[in-house]
């Protein structure tokens, strides 16, 4: 029997459970972890900036390992292979993201441990039946799949394909945001890039054959004006900052004791207690837990959380400005923000927070302990793609520097 998955990008992504690798991804699927992943938006708070940006870490898990599944198909032709490596290749690609929290990075700030090491949590809990799953069909499965995600697999290459500077999850995300936001910047041409992948056998890594370097190229500006256009877009960023601040007031009212809504013996209270989760439940807190508690402040006596509560779920963000002024000109601004937001009534602990978002499109060889590098042949040998195109010389890194504050204080200030 043949399982079908329609999908927005990739059309049809295709499972049989006659073959014993696509059974076993079908029961991943099936698991309570995975399904988890449809009430973790994959971009978080962009439907607050693009209104399409309704899609889930589920369906991007689900793309990266169809994926992962065509490049290992198109590798397999000229390269030996394991059928061990294959499995365990496409199981790390699709359960890399299965340790996101509610609003994806937002709440690592909170929680101080990044997805990944959630997702390698997960994997490895024999109480999960994503562990369960794994372990059924090889004892030796789980610790892995979870050596995939952490890079320690041998072949290397898998690792690489899972998570890298050219892997099959910035395939997917680029083109499924793009396609998602309705913002074009993210299209590239994926299959190209796909047809001329090869294996460094050698130095057991990806590399690319010369006559990709254009549309790596391509896909690398892609990345770059992704993020300039949609992550670090300054609306979503602002509700990042409402959402922050809301977090922040809520774990001082606990600590005083002041909090008026949290349920008793709840993850929520846990998580704004500062208690370490476990994994069982971690897995029980998503978007719509977050949302729902919100929606109670919107209520609670106290009455910066009411407010900010209220301008989370009426999107009355705050007020975003670019500082990018000299150093005098700037810190005049800020204290002018500073002072305009407490005499309009507002705590600048809560209200006035200084934004700062920085990405480098490309670790080169100018940055050798950046992520793992793109490999490119030319001439014969195989070289960093940065020695060889001026294209990814030029793409540095940069820094975004905002002040977000509420709209009122902002007519107030351009008042002045």
């Amino acid at each position: 029997m043949e399982r079908i998955y329609r999908d927005p990008v990739h059309n049809i992504i295709a499972l049989s459970e006659a073959r014993a690798d696509d059974a076993l991804l079908i029961r991943l699927i099936n698991t309570p972890e995975f399904q988890r992943l449809r009430y973790i938006k994959q971009l978080g708070l962009a439907l607050y900036t693009y209104q399409g940006a309704e899609h889930s870490r589920f369906t991007h898990s689900l793309g990266v390992m169809h994926l992962m599944t065509r490049v290992l198909n198109h590798l397999g032709r000229s390269y030996a292979i394991s059928d061990e490596a294959r499995l365990v290749a496409r199981a790390a690609a699709m359960l890399h993201d299965i340790g996101h929290g509610p609003f994806s990075h937002v709440i690592e700030k909170v929680l101080k441990e990044n997805h990944e090491r959630w997702s390698m949590r997960i994997i490895a809990d024999p109480a999960t039946s994503v562990h369960q799953c794994l372990a059924d069909f090889d004892s030796t499965l789980p610790e892995k799949v979870i050596a995939a995600i952490d890079h320690r697999y041998r072949p290397a290459f898998v690792g690489q394909l899972v998570s890298s500077q050219l892997d099959v999850d910035r395939f997917d995300y680029l083109l499924r945001d793009s396609l998602m936001t309705g913002a074009k910047y993210g299209n590239y041409d994926l299959e190209w890039i796909i047809h001329t992948l090869e294996i460094d056998e050698q130095n057991d890594r990806i590399y690319v054959a010369s006559n990709g370097l254009y549309a790596v190229e391509e896909y690398l500006q892609a990345r770059y004006y992704m993020f300039r256009q949609v992550y670090f877009h300054r609306s979503l960023r602002s509700a990042e900052a409402v959402l922050m601040s809301i977090l922040r007031r809520a774990i001082e009212l606990v600590k005083i004791g002041n909090l008026n809504f949290v349920l008793s013996g709840s993850v929520m209270e846990r998580v704004l207690a500062g208690e370490v989760l476990t994994v069982g439940e971690y897995l029980l807190f998503d978007d719509y837990d977050v949302m729902f508690y919100i929606k109670q402040w919107t209520r609670e006596p106290d009455a910066i959380l009411r407010d900010l509560s209220q301008r989370f779920i009426e999107r009355r963000l705050f007020k975003v400005i670019d500082l990018d002024f000299d150093e005098d000109e700037r810190s005049q601004y800020v204290e002018r923000a500073r002072n305009r937001t407490v005499v309009l009534g507002f705590d600048p602990h809560y209200y006035l927070i200084e934004d700062c978002a920085a990405d480098i499109p490309y670790y080169s060889y100018y940055r050798p302990e950046g992520k793992t590098r793109i490999y490119i042949e030319r001439n014969g040998m195989i070289c960093d793609i940065a020695k060889v195109s001026s294209v990814v010389r030029g793409m540095r890194g940069y820094e975004l520097h905002r002040l977000c504050f509420p709209q009122e204080a902002t007519e107030a200030i351009e008042k002045m």
